[in-house]
Protein backbone atom coordinates (compact mmCIF):
# COMPACT_ATOMS: atom_id res chain seq x y z
CA UNK A 1 0.00 0.00 0.00
CA UNK A 2 2.51 2.66 -1.15
CA UNK A 3 2.17 6.33 -0.22
CA UNK A 4 1.18 8.99 -2.71
CA UNK A 5 4.48 10.80 -2.74
CA UNK A 6 7.98 9.57 -3.66
CA UNK A 7 10.30 8.39 -0.88
CA UNK A 8 13.15 10.55 0.35
CA UNK A 9 16.51 9.53 1.77
CA UNK A 10 17.08 9.72 5.53
CA UNK A 11 20.36 11.55 4.95
CA UNK A 12 18.52 14.53 3.50
CA UNK A 13 17.83 16.17 6.88
CA UNK A 14 21.15 18.03 6.60
CA UNK A 15 19.93 20.02 3.58
CA UNK A 16 20.24 23.80 4.03
CA UNK A 17 16.96 25.74 4.39
CA UNK A 18 15.94 27.09 0.98
CA UNK A 19 15.05 30.77 0.67
CA UNK A 20 14.03 30.87 -2.97
CA UNK A 21 12.04 28.60 -5.25
CA UNK A 22 15.18 27.39 -7.03
CA UNK A 23 16.94 26.70 -3.75
CA UNK A 24 13.86 24.88 -2.45
CA UNK A 25 13.75 22.72 -5.59
CA UNK A 26 17.44 21.89 -5.21
CA UNK A 27 16.97 20.95 -1.57
CA UNK A 28 14.04 18.69 -2.35
CA UNK A 29 15.83 17.10 -5.28
CA UNK A 30 18.90 16.47 -3.10
CA UNK A 31 16.56 14.81 -0.60
CA UNK A 32 15.49 12.35 -3.28
CA UNK A 33 12.14 13.88 -4.23
CA UNK A 34 11.50 12.86 -7.84
CA UNK A 35 8.85 15.55 -8.33
CA UNK A 36 10.83 18.34 -6.65
CA UNK A 37 9.45 21.14 -8.82
CA UNK A 38 5.82 20.19 -8.18
CA UNK A 39 6.45 19.71 -4.47
CA UNK A 40 8.18 23.07 -4.23
CA UNK A 41 5.16 24.78 -5.78
CA UNK A 42 2.81 23.10 -3.31
CA UNK A 43 4.96 24.06 -0.34
CA UNK A 44 5.25 27.67 -1.50
CA UNK A 45 1.48 27.85 -2.01
CA UNK A 46 0.82 26.44 1.46
CA UNK A 47 3.36 28.60 3.31
CA UNK A 48 2.46 32.05 4.58
CA UNK A 49 6.04 33.29 4.84
CA UNK A 50 9.49 32.36 3.49
CA UNK A 51 10.45 31.12 6.96
CA UNK A 52 7.43 28.82 7.01
CA UNK A 53 8.36 27.51 3.55
CA UNK A 54 11.89 26.84 4.86
CA UNK A 55 10.50 24.88 7.81
CA UNK A 56 8.12 22.89 5.63
CA UNK A 57 10.92 22.03 3.22
CA UNK A 58 13.07 20.81 6.08
CA UNK A 59 10.27 18.55 7.32
CA UNK A 60 9.79 17.16 3.83
CA UNK A 61 13.55 16.63 3.42
CA UNK A 62 13.55 14.74 6.72
CA UNK A 63 11.07 12.24 5.26
CA UNK A 64 7.62 13.51 6.29
CA UNK A 65 5.00 12.75 3.62
CA UNK A 66 4.28 15.79 1.46
CA UNK A 67 0.59 15.61 2.38
CA UNK A 68 1.45 15.90 6.08
CA UNK A 69 3.75 18.83 5.32
CA UNK A 70 1.18 20.89 3.38
CA UNK A 71 -1.77 19.64 5.44
CA UNK A 72 -3.95 18.16 2.71
CA UNK A 73 -4.24 15.47 0.06
CA UNK A 74 -6.08 15.55 -3.25
CA UNK A 75 -8.73 12.84 -3.41
CA UNK A 76 -11.58 12.41 -5.88
CA UNK A 77 -11.55 16.10 -6.75
CA UNK A 78 -11.51 17.22 -3.11
CA UNK A 79 -8.82 18.75 -0.93
CA UNK A 80 -8.92 16.51 2.14
CA UNK A 81 -7.20 17.68 5.30
CA UNK A 82 -4.57 15.34 6.75
CA UNK A 83 -1.97 15.69 9.46
CA UNK A 84 0.85 13.86 11.25
CA UNK A 85 -0.16 10.38 12.29
CA UNK A 86 -3.12 10.19 9.90
CA UNK A 87 -3.29 7.73 7.00
CA UNK A 88 -2.90 9.51 3.65
CA UNK A 89 -5.70 8.56 1.23
CA UNK A 90 -4.40 6.76 -1.87
CA UNK A 91 -5.42 7.75 -5.35
CA UNK A 92 -6.35 4.15 -6.18
CA UNK A 93 -9.05 4.26 -3.51
CA UNK A 94 -10.90 6.71 -5.75
CA UNK A 95 -11.86 3.57 -7.69
CA UNK A 96 -13.73 2.29 -4.62
CA UNK A 97 -15.67 5.56 -4.48
CA UNK A 98 -16.56 5.31 -8.17
CA UNK A 99 -17.72 1.72 -7.76
CA UNK A 100 -19.92 2.68 -4.81
CA UNK A 101 -21.52 5.55 -6.71
CA UNK A 102 -22.20 3.32 -9.72
CA UNK A 103 -23.65 0.52 -7.60
CA UNK A 104 -25.90 2.64 -5.36
CA UNK A 105 -26.37 6.01 -7.10
CA UNK A 106 -29.29 7.02 -4.90
CA UNK A 107 -27.83 6.05 -1.54
CA UNK A 108 -29.22 7.94 1.42
CA UNK A 109 -27.23 6.36 4.29
CA UNK A 110 -23.44 6.05 3.96
CA UNK A 111 -20.87 4.62 6.37
CA UNK A 112 -17.11 5.08 6.00
CA UNK A 113 -15.60 2.28 8.10
CA UNK A 114 -11.88 2.45 9.01
CA UNK A 115 -12.24 6.02 7.83
CA UNK A 116 -8.81 7.51 8.48
CA UNK A 117 -9.12 11.12 7.31
CA UNK A 118 -12.71 10.53 6.18
CA UNK A 119 -11.72 10.99 2.55
CA UNK A 120 -13.97 8.22 1.21
CA UNK A 121 -17.01 9.44 3.13
CA UNK A 122 -16.41 13.04 2.08
CA UNK A 123 -16.04 12.05 -1.58
CA UNK A 124 -19.24 9.99 -1.50
CA UNK A 125 -21.20 12.76 0.18
CA UNK A 126 -19.86 15.36 -2.26
CA UNK A 127 -21.16 13.28 -5.18
CA UNK A 128 -24.43 12.03 -3.66
CA UNK A 129 -25.63 15.26 -2.11
CA UNK A 130 -27.75 15.15 1.04
CA UNK A 131 -27.01 11.87 2.81
CA UNK A 132 -26.84 10.61 6.36
CA UNK A 133 -23.09 10.12 6.69
CA UNK A 134 -21.22 8.31 9.45
CA UNK A 135 -17.52 7.48 9.72
CA UNK A 136 -15.56 5.58 12.33
CA UNK A 137 -12.02 4.57 13.16
CA UNK A 138 -10.27 2.99 16.10
CA UNK A 139 -7.68 5.80 16.12
CA UNK A 140 -8.87 8.99 17.87
CA UNK A 141 -6.36 11.10 15.93
CA UNK A 142 -7.90 9.91 12.66
CA UNK A 143 -11.42 10.49 13.98
CA UNK A 144 -10.60 14.09 14.90
CA UNK A 145 -9.27 14.64 11.38
CA UNK A 146 -12.31 12.97 9.80
CA UNK A 147 -14.66 15.07 11.90
CA UNK A 148 -13.15 18.24 10.38
CA UNK A 149 -13.32 16.86 6.84
CA UNK A 150 -16.92 15.69 7.18
CA UNK A 151 -18.28 18.79 8.88
CA UNK A 152 -19.30 20.53 5.66
CA UNK A 153 -21.23 17.41 4.63
CA UNK A 154 -23.07 17.14 7.94
CA UNK A 155 -21.23 13.89 8.70
CA UNK A 156 -20.65 12.28 12.07
CA UNK A 157 -17.33 10.70 13.10
CA UNK A 158 -17.16 8.05 15.84
CA UNK A 159 -14.26 6.45 17.70
CA UNK A 160 -14.28 2.69 18.21
CA UNK A 161 -13.63 -0.78 16.86
CA UNK A 162 -15.51 -1.24 13.56
CA UNK A 163 -19.29 -1.57 13.96
CA UNK A 164 -19.14 -1.14 17.73
CA UNK A 165 -18.53 2.56 17.10
CA UNK A 166 -21.72 3.08 15.08
CA UNK A 167 -25.14 4.11 16.41
CA UNK A 168 -27.35 1.04 16.70
CA UNK A 169 -30.14 2.76 14.78
CA UNK A 170 -28.12 2.29 11.57
CA UNK A 171 -28.63 -1.48 11.62
CA UNK A 172 -30.36 -2.62 8.44
CA UNK A 173 -30.32 0.90 6.94
CA UNK A 174 -26.88 1.38 5.36
CA UNK A 175 -26.92 1.75 1.56
CA UNK A 176 -23.15 2.13 1.09
CA UNK A 177 -20.76 0.56 3.57
CA UNK A 178 -17.26 1.55 2.40
CA UNK A 179 -14.53 -0.13 4.42
CA UNK A 180 -10.98 0.83 3.49
CA UNK A 181 -9.58 -1.80 5.84
CA UNK A 182 -5.86 -2.40 6.43
CA UNK A 183 -4.75 -5.27 4.19
CA UNK A 184 -0.95 -5.45 4.32
CA UNK A 185 0.16 -8.82 5.76
CA UNK A 186 2.04 -8.35 9.03
CA UNK A 187 5.30 -9.78 7.65
CA UNK A 188 5.21 -7.31 4.75
CA UNK A 189 4.74 -4.14 6.78
CA UNK A 190 8.54 -3.71 7.20
CA UNK A 191 8.81 -3.74 3.39
CA UNK A 192 6.58 -0.68 2.98
CA UNK A 193 8.17 2.67 2.04
CA UNK A 194 9.47 4.55 5.06
CA UNK A 195 6.86 7.28 4.67
CA UNK A 196 4.13 4.75 5.45
CA UNK A 197 6.03 2.78 8.11
CA UNK A 198 7.22 5.78 10.06
CA UNK A 199 4.45 8.33 9.67
CA UNK A 200 1.14 6.46 9.34
CA UNK A 201 -0.56 4.46 12.11
CA UNK A 202 0.13 0.73 12.13
CA UNK A 203 -3.58 0.06 12.60
CA UNK A 204 -4.20 1.55 9.15
CA UNK A 205 -1.65 -0.74 7.49
CA UNK A 206 -1.36 -4.10 9.26
CA UNK A 207 -4.11 -6.53 8.25
CA UNK A 208 -2.83 -9.55 10.16
CA UNK A 209 -1.16 -12.76 9.04
CA UNK A 210 -2.57 -12.81 5.50
CA UNK A 211 -3.76 -9.21 5.50
CA UNK A 212 -7.44 -10.11 5.71
CA UNK A 213 -8.18 -10.24 9.44
CA UNK A 214 -10.13 -6.99 9.51
CA UNK A 215 -11.81 -7.68 6.17
CA UNK A 216 -13.20 -10.96 7.47
CA UNK A 217 -14.59 -9.25 10.57
CA UNK A 218 -16.26 -6.58 8.45
CA UNK A 219 -17.74 -9.10 6.00
CA UNK A 220 -19.12 -11.27 8.80
CA UNK A 221 -21.12 -8.46 10.41
CA UNK A 222 -21.94 -6.31 7.37
CA UNK A 223 -25.27 -8.06 6.50
CA UNK A 224 -26.68 -6.91 9.86
CA UNK A 225 -26.07 -3.29 8.92
CA UNK A 226 -26.79 -3.20 5.18
CA UNK A 227 -30.17 -2.15 3.88
CA UNK A 228 -31.80 -4.49 1.34
CA UNK A 229 -29.83 -3.87 -1.85
CA UNK A 230 -27.05 -2.15 0.10
CA UNK A 231 -23.40 -2.67 -0.81
CA UNK A 232 -20.26 -3.43 1.16
CA UNK A 233 -17.12 -2.31 -0.69
CA UNK A 234 -13.61 -3.23 0.41
CA UNK A 235 -10.27 -2.60 -1.29
CA UNK A 236 -7.76 -5.43 -1.43
CA UNK A 237 -4.91 -6.76 -3.57
CA UNK A 238 -5.16 -9.03 -6.58
CA UNK A 239 -3.47 -11.82 -4.64
CA UNK A 240 -5.95 -11.55 -1.77
CA UNK A 241 -9.09 -11.20 -3.89
CA UNK A 242 -10.08 -14.91 -3.96
CA UNK A 243 -9.91 -15.21 -0.16
CA UNK A 244 -11.80 -11.93 0.20
CA UNK A 245 -14.54 -13.20 -2.12
CA UNK A 246 -14.80 -16.34 0.01
CA UNK A 247 -15.27 -14.23 3.14
CA UNK A 248 -18.03 -12.19 1.49
CA UNK A 249 -19.76 -15.31 0.18
CA UNK A 250 -19.61 -16.98 3.58
CA UNK A 251 -21.51 -14.03 5.08
CA UNK A 252 -24.33 -14.45 2.54
CA UNK A 253 -23.50 -11.50 0.30
CA UNK A 254 -23.72 -11.61 -3.50
CA UNK A 255 -20.17 -10.85 -4.63
CA UNK A 256 -18.53 -9.07 -7.54
CA UNK A 257 -14.88 -8.11 -8.08
CA UNK A 258 -14.03 -4.85 -9.85
CA UNK A 259 -10.54 -4.08 -11.18
CA UNK A 260 -8.74 -1.05 -12.55
CA UNK A 261 -5.44 -2.14 -14.05
CA UNK A 262 -4.13 1.40 -14.48
CA UNK A 263 -4.56 2.16 -10.77
CA UNK A 264 -3.72 -1.41 -9.68
CA UNK A 265 -6.98 -1.26 -7.76
CA UNK A 266 -9.12 -4.24 -6.74
CA UNK A 267 -12.46 -3.73 -5.00
CA UNK A 268 -14.71 -6.46 -3.65
CA UNK A 269 -18.42 -5.56 -3.73
CA UNK A 270 -20.93 -7.48 -1.66
CA UNK A 271 -24.67 -6.91 -2.02
CA UNK A 272 -27.31 -7.78 0.51
CA UNK A 273 -30.05 -9.53 -1.43
CA UNK A 274 -33.31 -7.62 -1.42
Amino acid sequence: MPPLTPPVSSSSSSAQPPSTRDALVRALRDAGCVFAEEEAELILAAASTPDEADAMARRRAAGLPLEHVVGWAEFHGLRVGVGPGVFVPRRRTEFLVDQALAAVPHASVVVDLCCGSGAVGAALAASLGAVELHACDIDPVAVACARRNLAEHGGHAHTGDLFAALPGRLRGRVDILAANVPYVPTDEVPLLPSEAREHEPLTALDGGCDGLDVLRRVAAEAPLWLAPGGRLLVETSERQAPAAVEAFTRSGLTVRVARDEELSAHVILGARVR
